[in-house]
C-alpha cells in the first residue's frame, strides 16, 4: 500500500507540471525506489500531447524532486503524431522520450514514416532518429535512407524539418549523400532540398549523372550545384567538368536545360573562359554551347582552337 501511495503521488505530481497532458497506462506498474524508476508491463500506453507510444514493457526515470524525467520503451515499440490530416510514426528497437524536453529518440533498425491520408510521403530508415515535437524537427544518423515521392536519399546525417501541419519544409543530407530520382542521380557531401520549391543546393566535390532524350548519359562534376525540379535544369559552379559521348568540356561555370518539347536535357551552356574537347580538337571561348540532339557545339569570344597530331607532307616542312 506504501508502495502504491508512492506510486500515486509521484504521478500527481508530475501531472502537475505537464497538466492534463500527460497519460500513462498499462497492465501493472511497479516503483523501485532504489533504481528511481517506475516500471510498466502489459499494454503499455503513453500519451504527451499529440504524441502517444505504445510497447510491451517500459520504465520511467524519476529525478530527485520526484518529477518524472525519460520514458524509455522496449521490445520493438511504436509511436505516432497526428497532426490535420498527416501522421508520423516512429519504430525502432528502443524509444526513449524525454517528457521534460518531449524530444523522442529511436536507437536501433529506426524507421519513420510520415503520411498523408494513406499515402506515405516520407520513409527514413536509420541507426539512430531523434524527433523534437516542439521544434518538428528530426536528425537521423548512420546509414541514412529516405524515400522522399519519388525521390531515394543516401547519407551519413539527415536533417528533416517539418512544417506547422506535419509536412516536409526542408531537408538536409549530410556526409557521402546521394539522390537518386528515376535514373539521374547526384552525389555530393551535403544537399539541402525544398519540397516547396522543388530546389536542391548541392556542395562539396558534386558529381550528377544524367540521361538525355536519346539514352546517352551526360555527366556533371564541380564544386557547387543547383537543380530546378520543376525545370529539370541545372547550374554548377567551381571547377566544372562535364562529359558526354565523345565530348568533354571544362570551365568555371555551366547551365544545362530541357528541350521544350522533350524535358530531357538537351542545352548545355558554359560560362568564362571555357574549353571543349572532341577527338583531336580543343576550343576555347568565353562561352560555349553544346547541344545534344541534334549533336552540336557553337563557341564565342576569343575563340582559340587546336588540333592536335595534324599530318604533313614532306613537302609542306
Amino acid at each position: 500500500m506504501k508502495k502504491l501511495i508512492t506510486i500515486l503521488l509521484i504521478m500527481i505530481s508530475a501531472l502537475g507540471v505537464f497538466a492534463s497532458d500527460l497519460v500513462i497506462e498499462s497492465k501493472t506498474q511497479t516503483f523501485s525506489d532504489s533504481e528511481k524508476k517506475i516500471k510498466l508491463d502489459g499494454g503499455v500506453k503513453v500519451k504527451l500531447d499529440d504524441l502517444t507510444v505504445e510497447s510491451d514493457r517500459a520504465d520511467v526515470s524519476i529525478r530527485r524532486n520526484n518529477k518524472l524525467d525519460t520514458a524509455t520503451f522496449y521490445d520493438k515499440p511504436y509511436a505516432y503524431e497526428v497532426k490535420e490530416n498527416k501522421k508520423r510514426e516512429v519504430k525502432a528497437n528502443i524509444l526513449q522520450v524525454s517528457l521534460i524536453n518531449k524530444v523522442v529518440r529511436a536507437e536501433g533498425a529506426s524507421q519513420s514514416v510520415i503520411t498523408e491520408g494513406n499515402t506515405p510521403i516520407i520513409v527514413i530508415n536509420a541507426d539512430v532518429q531523434e524527433y523534437d515535437t516542439k521544434s518538428s524537427v528530426m536528425v537521423a544518423t548512420g546509414s541514412v535512407t529516405m524515400k522522399y515521392k519519388d525521390i531515394d536519399t543516401y547519407s551519413d546525417k539527415a536533417v528533416i524539418i517539418a512544417d506547422e501541419k506535419g509536412g516536409v519544409r526542408k531537408i538536409d543530407l549530410i556526409g557521402n549523400a546521394r539522390v537518386k530520382q528515376d535514373q539521374n542521380e547526384s552525389e555530393g557531401h551535403h544537399f539541402v532540398y525544398n519540397p516547396v520549391t522543388e530546389e536542391m543546393c548541392v556542395e562539396g566535390n558534386t558529381k550528377t549523372t544524367a540521361f538525355t532524350d536519346d539514352g546517352k548519359k551526360l555527366t556533371i562534376h564541380s564544386d557547387y550545384q543547383q537543380y530546378h525540379k520543376k525545370q529539370n535544369s541545372y547550374i554548377g559552379s567551381g571547377h566544372v567538368k562535364i562529359w558526354y559521348d565523345d565530348y568533354f568540356a571544362q570551365g568555371p561555370k555551366v547551365s544545362v536545360f530541357p528541350d521544350s518539347k522533350t524535358q530531357k536535357l538537351n542545352e548545355v551552356y558554359m560560362i568564362g573562359r571555357s574549353k571543349i574537347v572532341q577527338n583531336e580538337k580543343d576550343i576555347v571561348a568565353d562561352k560555349i554551347k553544346m547541344t545534344m540532339e541534334p549533336k552540336n557545339f557553337s563557341a564565342e569570344g576569343n575563340v582559340k582552337t587546336i588540333i592536335h597530331n595534324i599530318e604533313t607532307k614532306d613537302g609542306d616542312l
